[in-house]
């Protein structure tokens, strides 16, 4: 890349419903798309959803004219990998094993590292074959899990991931769960909150250093966290924790919890689903779309009004236990996700938050410019890819 270039950098972020796929010219987006996801009939079905993933990545490039070789790197969410500090990093052997091994759990994130190889794999090819005499290369993409492609020639276009949700920036007292043999692990929605902090710091020329914000991550899954010095120190972990939220059950009582499990009426895998996937607004509502919920309050429905309204209060009593962390001294609370464009759910929690600090509501961060900003840091010499 020459200096003051606008590199060509793809974006890949799988989730469970959907593929986001954008091409970024530096930090502008200049095209994307939302792929639908091909059907998986079980968690570890997840990986045979990557061909057809793969392929409808590669179609849509095809359309779009979106020529391999003219990208300078290829950037994919990053997964349930091991515990690791918040940053850009390269995808390697050990991170596709880890990945594709599901060893920290099952979700489509895990997709993200190889996808990239994969694709970053196939620019390679396509910058060899046209600056070099053909050789027989079919130009076929990595198999997920396997070696990277290594040409020889031009060098290989890189793969990253940026800041996955297993970021673990804790501080000691934070893991300590109150029982011997089980930690509170770090888990969070790591991309979306460092990426905020990092733009309003930037937003308002404040040094990252020293900074001391609550966020809170309002989607699917809901993550509260302090954050010091751009560092994450503390969270809820969404799947385990924290406030109810649109599908997770977040913290219950754990008796009740115990007496539920050895009902005899639920399996293991019955009761993860309802307590990720079924919990929260899906298990009193019937539905986890907050604008349904707002137009059943509309319309008089006082049980959805107590529902909604109590997810509100969980999300502020987190906020305050998270000020706490801080130990009161915060900037600003910053609120952001999906339900951050509810108006009525910021009202009650910023009524019940706004003595900590300035309430700052922020909808759409962009974790597609996130990732795509990763790696472009990278590409400029401005940050350092670590190792996985």
């Amino acid at each position: 890349m020459n200096p003051g270039d606008d590199p060509k950098i793809l974006v890949v972020n799988p989730g469970s419903t959907s593929t986001r796929v954008a091409l970024f010219l530096g930090g502008v987006v200049d095209e994307s798309v939302t792929l639908p996801a091909p059907a998986s009939g079980s968690p570890v079905g997840l990986w045979d959803q990557f061909p057809a993933r793969l392929q409808g990545i590669r179609g849509w490039m095809e359309g779009e004219g979106i020529r391999g070789e003219e990208l300078s790197a290829v950037v994919g969410r990053g997964g349930l990998l091991r515990p690791l500090e918040g940053g850009t990093y390269f995808v390697n052997e050990a991170m596709l094993a880890d990945a594709r091994g599901n060893r920290r759990g099952t979700h489509a994130s895990n997709l993200g590292c190889a996808l990239a190889q994969a694709l970053a794999d196939h620019a390679t090819r396509a910058a060899a074959e046209a600056r070099l005499p053909a050789d027989g290369d079919n130009g076929a993409a990595s198999e997920p899990g396997k070696a990277p492609f290594q040409p020889a020639g031009p060098p290989r276009v890189p793969a990253f991931i940026v800041d996955p949700v297993s970021v673990d920036e804790f501080e000691d007292l934070a893991r300590i769960s109150g029982l011997r043999g089980v930690e509170r692990i770090s888990l969070s929605h790591a991309l979306s909150i460092h990426a905020l902090v990092q733009e309003v710091c930037r937003g308002e020329r404040r040094p990252l250093e020293g900074s001391r914000f609550v966020v809170a991550h309002l989607g699917g899954g809901i993550s509260v966290c302090p954050v010091s010095s751009g560092r994450i120190i503390d969270a809820n972990n969404a799947n385990s924790g924290g406030p109810f939220s649109p599908t997770r059950a977040g913290g219950l009582p754990t008796q009740e919890l115990i007496d539920l499990c050895f009902s005899g009426d639920h399996t293991v895998s019955d009761l993860r689903e309802m307590t990720v996937k079924r919990g929260g607004l899906v298990s009193y509502l019937g539905t986890d779309d907050a604008r349904t919920v707002e137009e059943r309050i509309e319309a008089g429905d006082h049980e959805a009004m107590m529902v909604f309204e109590a997810m509100a209060y969980q999300i502020a009593k987190e906020i305050g236990a998270m000020a706490t962390v801080l130990e009161g001294s915060v900037d600003k609370v910053l609120l952001t996700g999906g339900l951050a464009s509810s108006g009525l759910l910021v009202k009650w929690v910023r009524d019940r938050v706004s003595f900590i600090g300035p309430v700052e509501v922020w909808p759409e961060v962009g974790e597609m410019r996130a990732l795509a900003l990763g790696a472009l840091g990278v590409l400029r010499g401005e940050l350092q890819a670590k190792e996985y």
